[in-house]
């Protein structure tokens, strides 16, 4: 098999599932986010071992990411956060998923099917409300022509009310406490109109770690749970007040071997373009992997790997399937020698901060970046 492959660590995975769960116990229940296959550490697996850790909630995207889950035997509840579209309802129903829904048409269609299927259960739903996001969800001045229609929906049943953040990570953004108002506002709207929500969620992994006024009685973490949250700033509206700082670990490396060794002269146009030209006599090595799983062409100006606990920098364009980099410093290196992209390797470390930094992103591209191609392997 072509050598670059991904080791997920499922026990790291359960001890930050852990984590969250004694940070926000007993006030609130952990959602895990599993959406975009766990954030590229593989939804099925991922979610497996954190059921077995006592998870329960998983949140995804799509009824397709909730029917892998269930033809893979996860028995918890499945949160659909974008909802479904027309003619995915009867799915719904049959594999016990749990769609947000924010439209009128929504629940017609979900009472049509579930008179159709002569569902036996309510079909439970959260509803997505848009305090400020402005994107998907229910504006407030909506909101009694949608418990109009709940009303008129006997086989409907009003489980959840969520919304979203748009600005979580500056912790004193005016726009939070307007939001969490609206949040208020509506809950208190639906209750009046005789509904009675079970869970109310709207924190995601910063709000969850910064602001207990936010977790009312669920939380969805995603980043957090996979090793990452992205740094609380200040607006610069007075001092901002933090709940604390969760301690994670990274679940992710990445890792690739050292294909070809080459030496070259002074003076060597290296890749694409000759982008890079040696300054010195040089030993380059050849690593089978490349922009199209996943590696950035960023990564060329700055990036690094490790190989036999040492740096090595990326030299001239990452291309399709390789990457090259010198290892003119390090004349142990040999042909098979594992090498990691992401991860550590003796006292030498590479996060997906890294990557993010030099290639202008955030760490949830990087990992969602990494390849269908590159196989996961599941340390356990």
């Amino acid at each position: 098999m072509r050598p670059t492959w991904v080791e997920v660590s499922l026990p790291a995975l359960r001890r930050n599932f852990r984590a969250l769960q004694q940070w926000v116990t007993p006030r609130a229940a952990v959602c895990a986010v599993v959406k975009a296959d766990a954030y590229g550490h593989g939804g099925l697996k991922c979610a497996r071992a954190l059921e077995k850790e006592g998870g329960n909630w998983f949140a995804v995207t799509s009824p397709e990411e909730g029917i892998t889950l269930r033809e893979g035997r996860v028995r918890g509840r499945i949160l659909l956060l974008s909802g479904f579209w027309r003619g995915e309802e009867e799915e719904v129903l049959l594999r016990n998923l749990t769609p947000a829904v924010w439209q009128p048409w929504h629940i017609e269609v979900l009472e049509a099917a579930a008179v159709r299927l002569n569902h036996e259960t309510p079909v439970r739903v959260h509803l997505k409300l848009d305090t400020g996001m402005g994107r998907l969800g229910l504006q407030l001045r909506d909101l009694p022509h949608f418990l109009a229609a709940l009303g008129r929906a006997p086989h409907v049943r009003l489980e959840g009310v969520l919304s979203h953040f748009a600005s979580s990570e500056v912790v004193d953004d005016p726009a939070n406490a307007a939001q969490l108002q609206r949040f208020d506002q509506a809950l208190d709207t639906i209750r009046a109109a005789g509904f009675e929500p079970a869970f109310c969620h709207i924190a995601n992994t910063a709000a969850a770690i910064t602001r207990d006024r936010t977790w009312y009685n669920m939380v969805r973490t995603g980043l957090a749970l996979y090793g990452y949250h992205l740094p609380f700033v200040s607006a610069g509206n007075g001092t901002p007040e933090l709940t604390g700082d969760l301690a994670v670990e990274p679940v992710l490396a990445w890792k690739t071997r050292v294909i070809e060794l080459k030496e070259v002269a002074t003076g060597q146009p290296i890749g694409y373009g000759g982008a890079f030209v040696t300054k010195t006599p040089s030993r380059l090595a050849i690593l089978p992997v490349g922009y199209a799983d996943g590696l950035s062409r960023l990564l060329c100006a700055g990036g690094r790997v490790i190989v036999r606990g040492k740096f090595a920098p990326i030299v001239g364009n990452i291309s399709m399937d390789l990457t090259e980099i010198d290892a003119t410093q390090l004349p142990d290196v040999r042909l098979g020698d594992e090498v990691t992209i992401l991860g550590a390797d003796g006292e030498c470390s590479i996060s997906a901060w890294e990557h993010a930094n030099l290639s202008q992103t955030i760490p949830y591209e990087v990992l969602c970046s990494i390849g269908r191609r590159v196989p996961r392997v599941y340390i356990d």
